[in-house]
């Protein structure tokens, strides 16, 4: 299987198109100052084994430390979630702090050392739950993934999108962490990643559909600064019902050692129920660090 964790730059290949559509007007405030997209940098992150074939027909998230995959489709490109590790090597439990918005539940990624909270009605996954997508030309290539995820609605729609006999469950919205070795700045982190993000899940093969909003500088409730930038797809194919257009948000900072990571927010657009913009500023305005991240552990998506 292709390392998930070596990735030559944040978005795919030959990424951005050469010609970029102007985005539609955002709700946020953009910066006034023109900026100037920074070149592809190197990133490098540690292997990953190849996790075991599912043997349950419907392909459902997992949480917790497993060596089970379960895989979900959308826009009729792969998506991959799998817990990262075996039975026993389970990381040291962490004391997550309490939510900052009343009835939330806390996410936490000991990992990276970083939090935020989601509404009641998300699904929190364990720590070590990875979950991203693949190339759609080559299944066994992550272009983009995070691990302590948390998911909105993940069987909002559930379908056999290529006719193998197996039920597939695409998610309405999902939020989770990622670390960002070997990045410059913060906002060379969400200019990368929140792109790759939307064409991943959205748009694969065509780069074009994707438009991306300038960097933001943001600080969160708990006083962490940083950029996020918004992207987001328009025309997406849809070859089966619960293929179609998305959205992606990704907020970059550094963590208590100085490291770069990534928060992000994707999901569909356009469909009743989906996560609008004020829901997803919300749930970023709690993202916080949480204790120093894991020196025991490799850097990890």
């Amino acid at each position: 299987m292709h390392n998930p964790y070596q990735q030559g730059q944040f978005g795919p290949p030959e990424w951005p198109p050469p010609t970029q559509v102007p985005p539609r007007p955002q709700p946020y405030t953009q910066p006034s100052q023109p900026y100037t997209q920074p070149p592809p940098q190197p990133y490098t992150q540690p292997s990953l084994p190849r996790p075991p074939e599912p043997r349950k027909r419907r392909r459902r998230a997992v949480a917790g430390i497993c060596a089970v995959t379960a895989l979900a489709v959308a826009a009729a490109v792969t998506a991959v979630v799998y817990a990262r590790g075996q039975a026993g090597d389970r990381a040291e439990p962490s004391d997550p702090s309490k939510p900052l918005i009343a009835g939330w539940k806390t996410v936490v990624n000991p990992r990276h050392g970083t939090a935020f909270d989601v509404p009641p009605d998300w699904e929190v996954a364990e720590p070590t739950v990875f979950s991203g997508y693949t190339d759609r030309k080559d299944p066994d290539k992550v272009l983009i993934g995070h691990t302590a995820p948390a998911f909105y609605k993940s069987q909002w729609c559930s379908i056999d999108a290529n006719g193998d006999g197996r039920i597939e469950d695409v998610k309405l919205g999902a939020a989770g962490t990622k670390g960002a070795e070997g990045a410059a700045s913060t906002t060379e982190v969400a200019q990368k990643s929140a792109p790759t993000w939307v064409y991943a899940a959205h748009t694969q093969p065509d780069k074009s559909l994707v438009t991306w909003d300038e960097p933001v500088e943001y600080r969160t409730k708990s006083g962490v600064e940083g950029t996020y930038v918004k992207a987001r797809s328009a025309g997406a194919p849809q070859p089966h019902r619960c293929a179609g257009d998305g959205q992606a948000v990704v907020f970059g900072f550094r963590n208590s050692k100085g490291g770069f990571v990534a928060w992000d927010f994707h999901g569909r657009t356009g469909v009743p129920g989906a996560v609008g913009d004020d829901l997803v500023m919300r749930i970023l305005s709690t993202v916080r660090l949480s204790g120093d991240p894991e020196e025991s552990a490799p850097p990890a998506p």
